[in-house]
């Protein structure tokens, strides 16, 4: 059938006349971008209702393809969120991530490799999106080694061994290819001078685990402590997607070091998120940042078992708790 319909389009029509539903459901549509002229077509004339699924839209834009501007309205699909799973064990989540079949399995480890793999061979090999498998690899685990940090494309081209334009290249592609988003900065400030360098995120925490070869994490580590904050990044944009609210989600660092991890909002909510289980020391950055934008709302999100409010009006909230305010509408 895929051999038949890259060649000839037309016949999606033939096949679609001789059925009875009006509803149809197509996956991987990216991999034939000329169907979405047909597509179009049906739409138009027929009256086809059409659900179309992918991993990628890159080949579809290059390809110039039908992107049914003003008829079609996007989902994304992210990984199992809190809501979603009665009892989560933390721990474990952070190594196995949050896609289903990784979750549930009972060799996560695996299951991830074999999923890198096969992005590697399908993704990026199937549509010739580099030539270059070998520096692409060595990339992927230097992108996963700064993985939450200020993006800085000069060192990861020298640890891959490719120009920094071709960085540049892969990281696009990992964003088109949905592997990865970034975190843009605050930009706003009268009275400190600003970082403004992204920083990326895989779009799944078990991504960087298996690209970093971790079995297990230790609390209290900084590995830990890394994935932790977004494993919290993750339920943030879930959370906006699934709700329809679309609030900006940034970051606040200033060139001399101070730091909110999350901005939610036009400065509706700071964030600041610890892996401690007594968090509440060093938080210079939460109390900076609410002066100048009188934030309505200061949380540290932390693995601490009961929620505490500081005497500076700083919420201190188990991750269960703050994940459960989130996803009830609570937070923002």
């Amino acid at each position: 059938m895929f051999l038949s319909l890259s060649q000839k389009p037309t016949i999606l029509r033939q096949i679609l006349e001789a059925q009875t539903s009006k509803t149809v459901i197509i996956d991987e549509v990216q991999k034939i971008p000329h169907l979405m002229d047909e597509i179009h077509w049906l739409m138009e004339n027929r009256n086809y209702q059409f659900i179309l699924s992918g991993s990628s839209a890159r080949k579809l834009k290059r390809g110039n393809a039908n992107l049914l501007g003003g008829r079609a309205w996007r989902f994304e699909l992210y990984p199992f969120v809190t809501k979603e799973i009665e009892a989560i064990d933390l721990n474990k989540s952070l190594v196995s991530g949050f896609l289903p079949p990784h979750y549930l399995s009972p060799d996560s480890s695996m299951d991830l490799k074999a999923y890198i793999n096969d992005y590697l061979k399908e993704e990026i090999q199937a549509e010739a999106l580099t030539r270059n498998l070998p520096a692409f690899s060595k990339f992927l685990t230097s992108a996963a080694i700064t993985n939450g940090m200020l993006l800085n494309y000069s060192n990861v081209a020298r640890e891959s061994g490719v120009s920094i334009k071709t960085i540049r290249e892969y990281y696009q592609i990992l964003k088109d290819t949905l592997i990865g988003r970034q975190l843009a900065p605050w930009k706003k400030s009268k009275k400190r001078r600003l970082i403004e360098t992204s920083k990326f995120y895989f779009f799944d925490v078990g991504i960087v685990s298996a690209l970093l070869n971790y079995k297990t994490l230790t609390p209290a580590t900084r590995e830990y402590g890394r994935l932790f904050e977004h494993f919290i990044l993750q339920e943030c944009w879930a959370y906006r997607h699934y709700s329809g609210s679309d609030f900006p989600i940034s970051f606040w660092r200033t060139a001399s070091g101070s730091e909110v991890d999350l901005i939610l909002g036009d400065a509706e909510v700071c964030i600041e998120i610890k892996s401690s289980e007594n968090a509440g020391s060093r938080i210079k950055g939460l109390h900076l940042f609410s002066e100048e934008f009188r934030c309505k709302k200061s949380i540290i999100v932390s693995r601490d078992p009961l929620p505490r409010k500081l005497e500076s009006g700083i919420m201190i909230l188990p991750w269960q708790q703050f994940c459960n305010q989130l996803w009830d509408g609570d937070i923002i």
